[in-house]
């Protein structure tokens, strides 16, 4: 196992979540230095940037009489499954909207999810397309509901991910993060130091609408410098990956004893080499790379034939 610094125990989070240093023939080819910020290490059902997003949504819940959490998300939702077991755990009532046809068998998040209480919901696609439709919304909502977006991504999630920042023991010169819908890469912003720059990477195709969302998010980014999206390294879109990226994120794994999926961290992993490779990082930068969980996504992964 690599250096990692110590955590504290927080009840049964882990904060701040472990900082591993990573070694890689390739980095000292490209002369930087990696760390990695293990916030996949946080909960175990409530990982990475979920933990983080979910912070303040639950707070604020309990503030204002909330009983009842509800949300968005597909079928094999890392949000979703970290929901439910956020409500669970709150002695909240949770309700997952999902898109697509009602699955007689399931699958792992699902299940998951329906053990820990919450009811699901299942819509059809264009029913789903609806989800910031306050006409569509009004058959939800009700004194006791907090609504929380797709993903968590609300400025509810901006405070929650700017704590991330204080637990890292020094300044790096560049954070580098997934990227989909925008809440992580806004609290990251929110909280960063003047000089220190973020790369984000955008995992889905057609990223264009996300700089848009995270200035809705936390309307200060669009007046802050030292934040770029690349979106370049979708490697097909979300949700999908070619087997060559696939291969590639397992020998990291391998080499560098951090585990990865090809979704979210091992996608944003891939795409930070191909930035080194292309000059886009200045030699000798010091990185933090930050995991945002995702990894129970491997088992619904596994369940579709696809690893």
């Amino acid at each position: 196992m690599q250096a990692i610094l110590s955590a504290e125990s927080e009840g049964q989070a882990i904060l701040p979540s472990p900082l591993q240093r990573l070694h890689h023939p390739l980095l000292t080819l490209y002369g930087v230095e990696l760390w990695c910020k293990r916030d996949d290490l946080i909960h175990p059902a409530i990982s990475g940037n979920k933990w983080r997003k979910l912070k303040y949504h639950l707070l604020h819940a309990k503030e204002h009489g909330k009983r009842h959490l509800l949300s968005f998300g597909g079928a094999y939702s890392n949000h979703i499954h970290a929901l439910a077991a956020a409500g669970c755990q709150s002695g909240l009532r949770t309700t997952g909207i999902i898109r697509g046809e009602y699955d007689a068998v399931s699958n792992s998040t699902l299940r998951d999810a329906r053990r820990w209480g919450m009811a699901l919901v299942f819509v059809d696609r264009q029913s789903y397309r609806r989800r910031q439709d306050p006409d569509w919304l009004a058959q939800f909502d009700a004194p006791d509901t907090l609504i929380v977006p797709e993903g968590g991504s609300s400025p509810l999630a901006t405070p929650g991910v700017a704590e991330l920042i204080g637990e890292v023991p020094f300044s790096p010169d560049l954070w580098v993060l997934p990227c989909a819908s925008g809440g992580t890469l806004a609290g990251l912003i929110a909280g960063k130091r003047d000089r220190e720059q973020i790369l984000a990477i955008a995992v889905l195709k057609g990223g264009g609408f996300i700089a848009d969302e995270v200035c809705r998010l936390h309307p200060a980014a669009a007046h802050i410098p030292g934040w770029r999206i690349a979106l370049d390294h979708h490697d097909g879109g979300y949700a999908k990956f070619s087997p060559a990226l696939w291969q590639w994120v397992q020998d990291f794994s391998a080499t560098t004893d951090l585990p990865l999926e090809p979704i979210y961290s091992g996608k944003a992993m891939w795409g930070l080499f191909r930035e080194l490779a292309a000059g886009r990082i200045a030699t000798g930068s010091k990185i933090v790379f930050i995991h945002t969980g995702g990894m129970q996504g491997l088992a619904g992964l596994r369940e579709q034939g696809r690893l």
